[in-house]
């Protein structure tokens, strides 16, 4: 949200490192930095969270559908001589933060449909969310979840 400007700060990022031995090698140079592992995926150092780090195509425990490399899921920011630095697309985005369902998530998810409504079709976010949804154990859950974010953008 913040790399998108729709918002000003952040207490923490989420990378997605998509190839299994980049993550590794990624682990190891931070670890050698002094950066310390916290909650699973999350490294800080110094005590200060500074980002969380995930293996594949999965945020937290959302697995999405593609893998974000592709071309129309993520929306370049900057590309350095060995790391390419992108946003998901809106709709993953949004799909992952309603999963996780939390206040401050679902108000993320309308801050960003209102910055970028005419470029967010809600017919495409329900179909890939409900796609989405069926492979996740949770999926009568996580379909309440995007009907009670439907029902609070009122569409």
């Amino acid at each position: 949200m913040t790399l998108l400007g729709i918002k000003d700060s952040t207490k923490d990022i989420d990378f997605i490192v998509p190839d299994g031995h980049e993550h590794e090698y990624l682990v190891k140079v931070l670890k050698d930095l002094g950066y310390t592992e916290r909650s699973g995926s999350g490294f800080s150092r110094d005590g200060i969270s500074i980002f969380d780090l995930f293996k594949g195509e999965k945020v937290h425990t959302t697995n999405l559908l593609e893998s974000p490399l592709l071309d129309g899921n993520n929306i370049p920011v900057q590309e350095f001589s060995r790391i390419y630095l992108g946003v998901l697309n809106y709709y993953d985005i949004i799909i992952t933060k309603i999963f996780r369902s939390s206040d401050v998530d679902i108000d993320d998810c309308k801050l960003l449909y209102e910055n970028k409504k005419s470029e967010i079709n809600i017919d495409r976010l329900r179909k890939r969310y409900i796609e989405t949804a069926q492979y996740d154990v949770s999926e009568d859950k996580l379909l309440t979840n995007l009907e009670y974010f439907l029902h609070e953008l009122d569409v």
